[in-house]
């Protein structure tokens, strides 16, 4: 499903616009990318978690040259899925 696709099983669901369902799904992923951003984490109950982590330094290979390279450490969103979205997902 791609974001058109999305925004209108959005509206379908909540019996709204196409263009009212975009406005309110631009406006999730601002509000998620923001908080992230600012180093909290977003903890939806049964639906699960979007968090930063950090990732550490470490050394790695350009698989071009074999040359050894130092990779610096970063922060990286990572979505962690709740129980009950697990046991839809898996039919539980």
């Amino acid at each position: 499903m791609n974001k058109a696709e999305l925004v209108e099983a959005m509206a379908k669901k909540t019996a709204q616009t196409k263009k009212v369902a975009e406005e309110s799904l631009n406006v999730l992923i601002d509000v998620i990318t923001e908080t992230l951003a600012n180093g909290d984490k977003i903890q939806l109950v049964g639906f699960g978690t979007f968090e930063v982590v950090k990732r550490a330094a470490r050394k790695g290979h350009n698989p071009q040259t074999k040359e050894e390279i130092k990779i610096p450490a970063s922060n990286a969103p990572r979505f962690k899925a709740g129980k009950a979205l697990k046991e839809v997902v898996n039919k539980k």
